[in-house]
């Protein structure tokens, strides 16, 4: 494997500010990946299909018509992957476990030759220092459960829960960090209200019953983690919490905004910490003729206790209740509010995202405020750029060593506050499949070459490297 992460970190740009030595030498640093957007060996050694592997082959779907069968072929390049995570001098990998690899079609027995995968990588991490954090769901769902219903049919959660005691039987051994889900307000509204994601479905009413039965399936998966544990572990979940702002001081933005936060980070975290979905919510919902499809018993199952709770954080969004004469600005009008973001002109990143870092020092310190006592990680951080190698061979990507400074010094400013921040994980560790984007957007620290796969450790990595030993320094 070639890198450059051997060269002279003088090439680097200095932090906006010394964010690195603001942080105790006990917190967390890593780097996140998920399973289908790095393994590739789609087909390999048993594994069968995911919804990811079905919708990325609909004509339009994903950009290019590109598809995860090889991606960064994580698969079969893992041990000098995992070397490399260790010379970025992180002290965690969040990776996720491919669910149709380790149980083909998302019931019945275990794939063995799948799951050894998990092992071998858990082994290695260990070999080199690094504590394995693994995600049980990053949205590859077995395709044949989707086709008995997929995350709206309540049955998924119950084979979630099985799918999660088969990963704590062969991997509890020596993985103690556990987060069930990944952001479920994709999976459950991106694939299945507004069908950019797999498995392309355009249903409101199913949207928010994958948000009810993802939650269950949480709950639990964490039951099931902890009675088959034979250490003590952590087990939380990760949230793309939506951090959501009026766009002027008036009534109407401020209600539009509180909607937002409502369906984006409420829906989500009040019954996950108390036990009850939000009344607002809910009124809503009921008034949209939707009915969340609550069982008995279901609010205790999804409430247990969390050690940790997870944020992926990459933007703010403001939003309006009052309409435009024009309607380019996405709005959403169902006959109950009006909901419309409105841009800020804020730079903003390859995605088109706006570069927000004071807002995740609001969301964190908000967290913090709202749901007490619960420890918090960054699981998720970074911005796309459309960056590549120069003549010389380095990637030299400057935008985005800044948007990790400011970020990591909008972390030390929540923590300033008060938030109990104990961790902070860069996305990503490579350049990789970006879901509906293919190969389009690239959010690594390492550049990938995904005709060669040659791995470059961009100016970034090496700079966020550099970070974590100033961290340590105290």
């Amino acid at each position: 494997m070639t890198t450059s992460l051997d060269r002279s970190s003088a090439s680097a740009p200095e932090p906006r500010s010394d964010a690195g030595s603001r942080f105790p030498v006990d917190f967390l640093w890593g780097v996140a990946t998920s399973a289908y957007q790095i393994e590739g060996a789609a087909f390999e050694d048993g594994r069968t299909a995911s919804i990811w592997d079905t919708f990325s082959r609909v004509p339009g779907a994903v950009f290019g018509g590109d598809n995860g069968d090889v991606a960064c072929d994580h698969y079969h390049r893992m041990p000098e992957d995992v070397d490399l995570i260790a010379g970025l001098g992180v002290d965690s990998y969040r990776f996720s476990l491919s669910w149709p690899r380790i149980q083909p079609g998302g019931r019945g027995a275990v794939n063995q030759r799948g799951i050894a995968f998990y092992d071998r990588l858990v082994d290695r991490l260990l070999e080199r220092g690094v504590l394995p954090w693994v995600t049980l769901y990053h949205w590859d769902l077995p395709q044949e459960l989707e086709d008995a219903g997929g995350w709206p049919a309540r049955d998924t959660a119950h084979r979630f829960a099985d799918f999660a005691e088969i990963a704590m039987n062969r991997l509890g051994d020596r993985v103690r960090w556990w987060t069930t889900l990944n952001e479920p307000w994709c999976s459950a509204v991106l694939g299945y209200d507004t069908g950019r994601h797999a498995p392309g479905r355009q249903d409101f009413g199913d949207s928010m019953a994958a948000v009810h039965h993802l939650l269950l399936g949480h709950g639990l998966a964490t039951q099931r983690l902890r009675e088959a544990a034979p250490e003590p572990i952590q087990v939380g979940i990760t949230l793309n919490t939506a951090h959501a702002l009026p766009a002027t001081d008036t009534d109407a933005d401020r209600a539009a905004a509180r909607r937002a936060d409502g369906f984006g980070t409420r829906i989500y975290t009040d019954p996950l910490v108390l036990g009850s979905y939000p009344t607002d919510v809910v009124d809503e919902l009921s008034a949209r003729g939707v009915h969340l499809p609550v069982q008995h018993g279901d609010l205790s199952v999804i409430a247990q206790p969390l050690d940790f709770l997870g944020v992926n954080y990459y933007t703010s969004h403001y939003f309006s209740g009052t309409a435009e004469d024009d309607s380019a600005v996405e709005a959403t009008a169902d006959g109950v509010a009006l909901t419309r973001l409105v841009p800020q002109g804020y730079p903003v990143t390859a995605m088109d995202w706006e570069i927000t870092p004071f807002g995740l020092t609001g969301m964190l310190t908000r967290l913090g405020a709202d749901y007490p006592g619960i420890p918090l990680y960054v699981t998720e951080n970074g911005a796309a750029f459309d960056d590549q190698p120069d003549q010389d061979g380095e990637v030299q990507d400057a935008e985005r060593t800044a948007y990790f400074a400011e970020h990591i010094e909008a972390v030390a400013a929540a923590r300033d506050a008060g938030a109990d921040v104990r961790g902070y994980f860069a996305w990503s560790l490579l350049d990789n499949f970006e879901w509906s984007y293919g190969y389009d957007k690239r959010f690594g620290i390492v550049h990938v070459d995904y005709e060669t796969q040659k791995r470059t450790v961009k100016q970034s990595g090496r700079w966020f490297r550099d970070n974590i030993r100033r961290s340590r320094q105290g």
